[in-house]
């Protein structure tokens, strides 16, 4: 069965190799520009411009990204800023995960209704890509003022490694990775970030390009078993996303952060609702209900991150547990009813925590 699935060819489009080509080098330009979008651009360009079965789609596009990863993760290992003890954690939950979504994908069929209910799939990935951009965006920039108001440097090594977090971290993003090729460079480095907030944008960038390398090999080897992949449309991507990587890299420094990623997530809110919503007032109102549910628990999850841990531990409550269970739970409702227990309840208990022993008075100091 497996020899089979192996010799199983997919001609999946018949678009020109140059425009796939023109396609992986703005995708690629993406990667390189922003750490972020690869398979939340290409795989639904790839269904939408190109017309390619969906499941084709994901499985060309963990090709093409298990190519650029390891471009990135290059630079990176060059610089000293992967951290080897997060990257392990997250890899020993990510690659039987990833595994595992690529299996349930094969399960699903061939029918239309099935690549319908894939499209459905791509786009809430894409919606929670999307929000996770703006998690990431708005975590950055309040933790830089906290830092700067403090005097602080942020840390290039994490003071201490949480295992149990960050394993569910890998199990999450593996997951979603292997069934939509979506979720490596955008939904796991926000949940690094909401678990270890004090990590240089640097160091949190190099371990989350170094773990999905292994993380994307692991989903594109079950999608060449289950015979998926197209490999002159992956070929094709890869011509024209590795000099694009190399090119987005090289304008990182001078591309205006502010514009670059509004465009991002503009393009991945305007492909998820054309997968979304065909014509389908019903699926607009479940796709609005996705974004508000996610949104809710990315919030919560930031808001608890930026909870001074004093607070936390005068209230007698778990900074990181409420982390994890709001970020790594938010694709999956879990973290929804998480964020209302937070926001009804524990962030409450945690503010007033924090008011009563910021006025508490100080030890007089006797002199010797």
């Amino acid at each position: 069965m497996v020899v089979a699935a192996l010799q199983t060819v997919h001609h999946s489009t018949s678009a020109s190799p140059v425009l796939l080509a023109l396609a992986g080098l703005v995708g690629g330009f993406a990667v390189g520009l922003t750490g972020m979008g690869g398979g939340a651009l290409m795989t639904p360009a790839l269904v939408l411009l190109f017309n390619v079965d969906p499941k084709v789609a994901v499985a060309s596009d963990l090709v093409n990204s298990l190519v650029m990863k390891p471009i990135g993760g290059g630079v990176h290992l060059r610089r000293g800023t992967i951290q080897w003890r997060l990257v392990g954690w997250m890899v020993a939950g990510s690659v039987p995960a990833a595994f595992l979504g690529a299996f349930l994908l094969n399960r699903l069929g061939d029918s239309k209704h099935v690549q319908s209910e894939i499209k459905a799939l791509l786009g809430w990935a894409l919606l929670v890509a999307s929000l996770a951009i703006i998690a990431k965006a708005a975590l950055t920039a309040r933790e830089s003022r906290r830092l700067s108001a403090a005097g602080l440097e942020p840390n290039l090594a994490p003071h201490s490694i949480k295992p149990v977090s960050t394993l569910l971290v890998g199990v999450a993003g593996g997951f979603i990775v292997g069934m939509t090729s979506v979720g490596s460079g955008s939904l796991m480095i926000v949940l690094l970030m909401l678990l270890y907030p004090r990590l240089a944008s640097k160091s949190l960038v190099g371990t989350d390009l170094v773990q999905a390398v292994p993380l994307v090999l692991s989903a594109a080897l079950g999608q060449l078993l289950f015979g998926h992949i197209d490999f002159g449309l992956a070929g094709a991507l890869i011509l024209g996303s590795v000099p694009g990587v190399y090119l987005g890299a090289r304008s990182s420094a001078v591309a205006p952060d502010g514009v670059v990623r509004p465009v991002l997530v503009s393009v991945l809110v305007a492909s998820a609702l054309a997968l979304l919503i065909p014509n389908n007032p019903a699926r607009l109102a479940s796709v609005l209900g996705v974004v508000a549910v996610t949104a809710v628990a990315l919030w919560g999850a930031v808001d608890a991150t930026l909870r001074p841990r004093a607070a936390w531990e005068a209230a007698g409550h778990s900074r990181t547990r409420w982390v994890a269970l709001q970020g790594i739970g938010a694709p999956f409702l879990i973290g929804f009813f998480a964020a209302l227990l937070y926001f009804f309840d524990v962030r409450g208990q945690v503010v007033r925590a924090g008011s009563v022993s910021g006025r508490r008075p100080l030890a007089p100091v006797h002199p010797a």
